[in-house]
Parts: C-alpha cells; structure tokens; sequence
C-alpha cells in the first residue's frame, strides 16, 4: 500500500513531483517481475528515488549520489537518526513561532542561515539547520554563493511546516527497506555500485538554462556547463555498453525556445529523445511561469 506520508523531506528546485506519472510510463517493460538496483546519481529532492522505492518493491538496493555535501548528510539523518531530527527540528520550529512578528522572524532567520554558514556543528543539527532554511528561505531554493555560502534571502510565508514528522519517519522508513549506498561527490563514481543483475538509472542534473537569466543550478559552487553535460553524456555512452543497465535523463527542452539550439538533439543523437510535459514556477518574470516541455532521453525504447 502506498504511504501518503512518504514524499521529499526539502523543496528542490527542479523536483520532479508533477512529472512522475509521465516519467512513470517511460520507465523499462517488465522491472516489475525482476528484482534490480536502482542508480539516481543527482538525487536532489529525491520525488524519483522515493517514487521509485515506493512503487517497486522489487528493489534490493539503491545507489544514491549529489555533489551538495550537505544534502547528502540529511540523506544519511533521515535514513539513520529520523527520531533525534524531529525532536530537535521540532525545537527550532517552536522558537520561530515564538512570535508572529514579521520582522522578529526575518532576523531569526537570517541568524540561523548565518550559523549554518559559520558554525562547525554534527550532522543532525546541520540537517536541522537545512530544513528549516529550506522552510523559510525565498521559494524553496537552495543557492550558494561563490565561497559555497548559503544566500537565499528571507521567504515570508505565513505559516510553512517546518518539521513534519510523519514524513520524516516515513521517508526513513521507506530509505532502510533496501541495501542503500549514498555517495557524496562526481557523478561517475556511481558506476562503481552497479550490481550483476539488472540496474536502472536515473539522471537529473542541473539543466541547461533556457535563457541568460533562468539558471538555478548554483546548488555549489561549481557550475555545471556545457562541458559538463557532455561529459555526462559520455558516461551514458559508457553505461549503454553494459547490456544489463538502462537509463534515462531529464533536462530542458532549449530547442523549443530557440529552435537553433539543437545542443541535446546532437549530443545525443542516436539515442531516444522524448518530451514531457512541466510547470516551472520558479521564475523571476511571473510571466515565464508555466508549461513548457523537458527532455526525455533513454538508451532503450
């Protein structure tokens, strides 16, 4: 039975929540009846790992990997310590609701970022300190500067959730059903975990912008450019020469807003390109907001 709780534990921008039922129908005929691992190596949010797990009890391990080394640690709290995280986010919460001032709460915050920052601390009071910036902060964005400083400034939402509980046990729950390796760093390194049955990956990463000014991939501080993409498209190359790994990627449509950028169709021409459709509502102009397509490629049909 599906667990409503179970959900991502952050906002990420990017998150692929209002995309699972179309990347549902993308996925390979027949993992039903097969047990496999399951590879995501730009976990981000995690709406596809825990989509994934959820749906496919069949799963015996799943390999997880971002360059965000704080990510990664709340990964590896909510997996192994959900119960101290609740009681100490929960804390935290209960002090920024001391006071519905908005001011009040403008300054709490901004110590908490600057603690985050400048603070040597344990793992679940850095997990904590993420949520809870992750709560409160302008849209949900996680944005770091040059230094690799957190710097989204202050959200002003009425009343978000900031510890919810249920999820957390839930996603933690649902992260100990199976054999779990969680990575922190290069992407490639996930290649090292594939398992001698049959292996599915899954790639997100930081898409390419549309335009000069729609990126949102700073999640560290080193830029994923262009050289990047076709360094990751190499490494597609490589795994598509193992007859028992599948794969499949997202990333923006840009021959849709300009129909000379072809970039993606090229690099990966040869391999199955398809389109689904999103809502971006992360956008400085509210007028670029809504529907546009995303890529779909794979390495099977």
């Amino acid at each position: 039975m599906m667990n409503t709780a179970v959900k991502p534990f952050l906002k990420w921008a990017g998150g692929k929540g209002q995309l699972l039922s179309q990347l549902d129908q993308h996925l390979p005929k027949g993992i039903n009846g097969i047990d496999f691992t399951y590879l995501e190596p730009f976990v981000g949010g995690g709406a596809m790992l825990f989509h994934i797990l959820q749906q496919f009890p069949n799963i015996k391990k799943a390999v997880i990997n971002d360059i965000n080394s704080y990510l990664i640690t709340a990964y590896r709290v909510i997996k192994n310590n959900p119960d101290e995280l609740i009681k100490r986010l929960s804390e935290l919460e209960n002090q920024y609701y001391s006071t519905s001032d908005d001011e009040v709460q403008k300054t709490f915050y901004l110590h908490v970022r600057e603690t985050f920052n400048e603070v040597e601390m344990d793992d679940v009071d850095r997990t904590k300190y993420l949520i809870f910036l992750n709560r409160t902060c302008f849209n949900g964005l996680y944005r770091v500067n040059s230094k690799g400083k957190f710097n989204v400034p202050f959200g002003r939402y009425l009343h978000p959730t900031i510890c919810n509980a249920e999820t957390i046990k839930a996603d933690s729950e649902l992260l100990n059903r199976v054999e779990l390796v969680i990575l922190n760093g290069d992407f490639e390194q996930t290649i090292e975990h594939l398992s001698d049955g049959f292996n599915l990956f899954y790639f997100d990463p930081p898409y390419r912008p549309l335009n000069a000014t729609s990126s949102f991939n700073s999640y560290s501080k080193e830029d994923f450019n262009d050289e990047e993409q076709i360094r990751l498209r190499d490494f597609c190359v490589k795994l598509s020469e193992y007859p028992n790994v599948k794969w499949m990627l997202s990333n923006a449509d840009c021959s849709a807003k300009n129909p000379d950028d072809t970039f993606f169709e090229e690099i990966y021409r040869g391999f199955n390109i398809n389109r689904v459709y999103a809502s971006r509502a992360i956008n400085a102009n509210p007028n670029k907001r809504g529907k546009l397509t995303e890529l779909l490629i794979k390495n099977y049909e």
